[in-house]
Parts: structure tokens; C-alpha cells; sequence
């Protein structure tokens, strides 16, 4: 039995210089000092030796195992050491070599002239405020004078979740909500997405941005909305911008107008992008309902206020001469690159 144990030692040692990784190291752990390993069948062995034999044999024994544990563990800590080396040369970087540029995404021209915007707006001002869109039906109509019965509501092919929630068809809903919450003076403007039930083509599409503005004060007139709407033309297409005011009628404003800017392509002589006009439509406005007013708890003999709307697209469409809405929101890199 001490012949035996004295030859495990050297088989051991000759193995583990045998073993390149740890999952060998570990089937040889298992082969000597497992449960039905080497080393544990001649322990079980040791029933059969005389009394005088047991303390050698059991003192050899544990020299043999705390030897064999010893060499193991040394030969894993030096295991891990090649592996981390290993690893630490394939990974290793070259600080002197100039590094893999990362492409870089380019921002949408929906967000690029949106921010453009904001920024007209709010120097001049004015906050921006938003609201759900997943909306009331109370917000999106009533509140602003479309009662369940108005023509109105023909036209807008309305979202409709149940009876009374809707996606909104206007970011109109945020100016009550404003109102709603906010002693005037008031001065926002309401960017965000809108939902139609329109049939997808070159210049419709079921969702699509609007950007609403609101002003509520005393004395507020339509000279007021006039020169702020001015003051927005000549900032966002420049110093020679001019607009116009055509009547119209908006259920939510009363006088209402559409507003058209002068072609900026042409200079107000007429070419293909205004279609001979000289002029293009780019938004409706007018003085808010009393009625609006006092949906919202504002006295309207002591409060009047001026809203306007314009769609977001129609506005890129026309900076970039794009021809086609479709071009927005099929994510073609071909398109995209070019802002």
C-alpha cells in the first residue's frame, strides 16, 4: 500500500505536466481524489491493516493528497496565468495607430427643421408644451368648438378607440390643456404627431407633424398675430420673406385666415413650386373663440388671444423641394444622406 500511494504521487506529477487547460486539470482531480478515484480506493483499503500499519499508512496518505492538491493548485494558478496572458496579446491595442472611424447617423430633415423652429419661436418667447397622443374627444373637438354634430368632424377621418378616445388629428388639444392649467398670460407653441385616416400618397399620409402656436393676453389683436407670423417667415426663409392673409373659417377661431408666404424660390414672380402664384400656403390662423376662451375658464371680455397651425412636412417639403411626404418615413438611406 505505500508502494502504491508513493507511485500515485509520481503518476500525478507526470500528468499534470500533461495537462494544457483546466478542464484536463479537473478530470485528473476527479481521477485521483474523487469519490471513486485512486487515491480513495486505497483508503478504503485501510480496514485490512494491523493496528501498527494504520498511523503510517494514514500519515503517508494524507502527505500523498495534501501533495497532490498542492501541485494541482499551483499548476491552475499557473493555467489561468497563461490563459490571461494569452488573452491580454489578443487584445492587445496599439495606441499609436489611428483608430477605425464609427459612421455617424445624420438627423432627420423632419428634426432638423423642427429644431430650427423651436428656436425661431422660442426666441421669441414663447415655451414649448406637449401633450397625449392618445387624446379625449372632449380636447380634440368639443373643447374647441366642434360639437359631436359639426361638419367639421367629417373632414378630419378621425382614429377612433372608443367612442370618446381618439388619436388626436391636431395638436390643437395642448393649447386647452394649457389654457386649462395656466393663468395668461399664455405663449407656446405645441409641436407633435398627428393621426388621419388618409389614403398614403405623394402628399398625404396617416401621420404626419403639426406645430401649433397660441397666444393669450389683454389686447391681444390680430396686428399681434400678424407680426409674429411675419417675424417667423423672415427668420426661417430671411429678411425678404412677406405673408398674406386670405379670409377663411376655422370652427376654433374667429376671424380665421389662411396664411400664405411669398414664394421664396421665385421672390413672388411665379415658378413651378408655387405653381404660378407667387405664393404658398403654409398655415391657418386667426383670433381664438370666445367661446374656446371660456371653455377653458378664461373670461373672454378680459382676454383675447391668437392661435395658428402648420404642418411640419409641408414646411420641408418646401425648404428642400421635396415632392414626395412617402420620402419621410421610408428610412432610405439614399435620401437621408443627403442632409
Amino acid at each position: 500500500m505505500k508502494a502504491a500511494l508513493e507511485q500515485i504521487r509520481q503518476t500525478v506529477a507526470a500528468e499534470l505536466n500533461a495537462a494544457h487547460d483546466l478542464k484536463a486539470l479537473d478530470a485528473l482531480r476527479v481521477k485521483f481524489l474523487g469519490k471513486k478515484g485512486e487515491l480513495t480506493a486505497i483508503l478504503k483499503q485501510m480496514g485490512k491493516l494491523s493496528a501498527e500499519e494504520r498511523p503510517v499508512i494514514g500519515q503517508l496518505a494524507n502527505e500523498v493528497r495534501a501533495d497532490i492538491e498542492k501541485r494541482m493548485e499551483n499548476r491552475a494558478a499557473a493555467l489561468k496565468e497563461e490563459l490571461l496572458n494569452l488573452r491580454l496579446a489578443a487584445e492587445k491595442i496599439d495606441v499609436t495607430m489611428p483608430g477605425t472611424k464609427s459612421p455617424i447617423g445624420k438627423q432627420h430633415p423632419l428634426s432638423m427643421v423642427l429644431e430650427e423652429i423651436k428656436e425661431i419661436f422660442l426666441g421669441m418667447g414663447f415655451d414649448v408644451a406637449s401633450g397625449p397622443e392618445v387624446e379625449l374627444d372632449y380636447y380634440n373637438f368639443e373643447a374647441l368648438n366642434l360639437p359631436k354634430d359639426h361638419p367639421a368632424r367629417d373632414t378630419q377621418d378621425t382614429f377612433y378607440i372608443t367612442e370618446n378616445i381618439l388619436l388626436r388629428t391636431q395638436t390643437s388639444p395642448v393649447q386647452i390643456r394649457v389654457m386649462e392649467n395656466q393663468k395668461p398670460p399664455v405663449r407656446i407653441i405645441a409641436p407633435g404627431r398627428v393621426y388621419r385616416s388618409d389614403a398614403l400618397d405623394a402628399t398625404h399620409s396617416p401621420l404626419f407633424h403639426q406645430i401649433e402656436g397660441l397666444v393669450v393676453d389683454k389686447n391681444v389683436t390680430m396686428a399681434d398675430l400678424k407680426g409674429t407670423l411675419t417675424m417667423f417667415a423672415r427668420r426661417l426663409y430671411g429678411e425678404d420673406a412677406q405673408i398674406r392673409f386670405r379670409p377663411h373659417h376655422f370652427p376654433f377661431t374667429e376671424p380665421s385666415a389662411e396664411v400664405d408666404f411669398m414664394c421664396f424660390a421665385c421672390g413672388g414672380k411665379g415658378c413651378r413650386l408655387c405653381k404660378g402664384e407667387g405664393w404658398i400656403e403654409i398655415l391657418g390662423a386667426g383670433m381664438v373663440h370666445p367661446k374656446v376662451l371660456s371653455n377653458c375658464g378664461i373670461d373672454p371680455e378680459e382676454y383675447s388671444g391668437f392661435a395658428f397651425g402648420m404642418g411640419l412636412e409641408r414646411i420641408v417639403m418646401r425648404r428642400f423641394g421635396i415632392d414626395d411626404i412617402r420620402m419621410f418615413y421610408e428610412n432610405d438611406q439614399r435620401f437621408l444622406n443627403q442632409f
